[in-house]
C-alpha cells in the first residue's frame, strides 16, 4: 500500500501556485497497490491541483486508488487529473467529491495513454449555489480501454453542474461513459447538463455510452445527450481544398474536436502544456516508441 496524500486548506487559506501530485509506478514497488488521497479545502479557500499518473517500466502494474476531494461553503477549486501510463497497466480511480453552499469545482479528466483505466465519480452537492463542472477526454487505440462512470447528486435546490466527455478512438479499443444526473426530492432550481461525445477512426473501435436523468423535483432544467461519429467529410474536403495533406487534415478535425474539453483547463501555460501532449498522441508520436513506457 502506498502512502496516503493529505492536503488541507484553511479557512480562507490561498495557494497563490498550481500544486503538481505525480504518482509514479516503477521498478522495485509491488505489481498491485492501493492508496487514498484527501483533499479538503475550508470555508472560502482557494487552490489549483494537477494530480498525474505515470508509469515508468512496462510491468504489469495494477493501481486501486481512491481520492476523497470536500470542499466547504464558498471554496474554489480547480483540478487537472492526468492519466499517462503504458499498454498493460491497469488504474482503478475513484474520485469521491463533496460541495458545500456557494462552494464551485471544476475536475478536468486527461487520459492520454494506458492499458484499462476506469474513473468512477461520485458528487455530491450538498449546499445551495454550489457548483461542479466535469469534463473528461480520454485517447485510446490498440486494444486499450477506458472507462468513465459518474454520478452527479443534487442533494439541494438551487445548485448546478454540468458534463462534458469527449473520446477519440482508433483500431481495436473502447472506452463507456456512463453518466446519471440525480436529483432528490424537493431540489428546486436545478439547473444540470450532461454530454458525451465520441469520434470513431476505425470501424472495429466501440464505445458504450449511458446518459441517464433521475430526477425527483419539478422545477428543474436538466439535458443529456451522446453522439458517435466519424471524421466529417465535408470538413476533411475543404481543409484539402485549401492544399492541405489528407494526414494533417484529420489531426487538424482531431484537435478541433478535443479543444471544447481543453478550453476549460483555466491556466493558459498549463492548457498549452496539454494541448502539446494531446497534438503528439493523436499524432502517434506516443507509439513510436514501443518499448517505452513513458510516452514523454
Amino acid at each position: 500500500t502506498a502512502a496516503p496524500l493529505n492536503i488541507s486548506l484553511g479557512e480562507g487559506q490561498v495557494m497563490e501556485d498550481i500544486l503538481q501530485v505525480i504518482s509514479v509506478r516503477t521498478e522495485g514497488a509491488p505489481l498491485e497497490i492501493s492508496y487514498k488521497n484527501t483533499l479538503h479545502f475550508g470555508k472560502g479557500s482557494q487552490a489549483r491541483i494537477l494530480l498525474c499518473s505515470h508509469t515508468f517500466t512496462l510491468d504489469k502494474f495494477k493501481t486501486e486508488e481512491d481520492v476523497d476531494i470536500t470542499l466547504e461553503d464558498d471554496a474554489v477549486v480547480d483540478v487537472v487529473v492526468m492519466q499517462n501510463e503504458h499498454n498493460e497497466a491497469v488504474h482503478n480511480a475513484r474520485f469521491n467529491i463533496k460541495v458545500g453552499a456557494g462552494a464551485s469545482i471544476k475536475v478536468s479528466f486527461l487520459t492520454l495513454h494506458g492499458g484499462s483505466i476506469e474513473n468512477k465519480i461520485q458528487v455530491n452537492i450538498d449546499g445551495e449555489r454550489g457548483n461542479v463542472d466535469l469534463s473528461g477526454l480520454y485517447l485510446v487505440d490498440g486494444n486499450q480501454f477506458v472507462s468513465n462512470v459518474v454520478e452527479m447528486r443534487h442533494n439541494v435546490a438551487d445548485c448546478t453542474s454540468s458534463q462534458l466527455f469527449k473520446g477519440v478512438l482508433d483500431n481495436e479499443s473502447s472506452a463507456r461513459f456512463s453518466g446519471i444526473i440525480y436529483v432528490k426530492q424537493d431540489a428546486q432550481r436545478i439547473d444540470a447538463y450532461q454530454a458525451n461525445h465520441n469520434l470513431l477512426l476505425s470501424d472495429k473501435a466501440r464505445i458504450h455510452t449511458e446518459p441517464q436523468l433521475e430526477i425527483y423535483a419539478d422545477d428543474v432544467k436538466c439535458s443529456h445527450g451522446a453522439t458517435i461519429g466519424r471524421l466529417d467529410e465535408n470538413e476533411l474536403f475543404y481543409l484539402r481544398s485549401r492544399g492541405i495533406p489528407m494526414k494533417e487534415a484529420k489531426i487538424l478535425q482531431q484537435m478541433a474536436f478535443a479543444y471544447s474539453v481543453l478550453e476549460k483547463i483555466s491556466n493558459s501555460e498549463l492548457r498549452e502544456r496539454m494541448e502539446n501532449l494531446v497534438e503528439k498522441r493523436l499524432r502517434g508520436e506516443f507509439s513510436n516508441c514501443k518499448d517505452c513506457s513513458k510516452n514523454c
